[in-house]
């Protein structure tokens, strides 16, 4: 690899949080598709717990796992 770019590493934190956050939020999209936004917001307030939710858990989630992969030392690849 040229000096330019020094290489990071594995980090299968940082990897899997970002696929939480990308999953969470075609979902979230998703639904804000098919229904109005109207009823998007009146499912994250309604007491049942519904995908929305489980969206926004999982952003959460996944954001705490990219800070967490930040913070971690590499794995380096041999």
């Amino acid at each position: 690899m040229s000096e330019e770019y020094p290489r990071r590493g594995r980090n299968w934190l940082t990897a899997m949080g970002v696929l939480f956050l990308v999953v969470a939020t075609v979902t979230l999209v998703r639904d804000l598709i098919i229904w109005s936004p109207d009823f998007v917001v009146q499912f994250f307030f309604d007491s049942e717990i519904n995908a929305q939710k489980v969206s926004l858990g999982a952003i959460a989630f996944g954001a705490f796992m990219v800070v967490l992969g930040f913070g971690k030392k590499n794995v380096q690849a041999r």
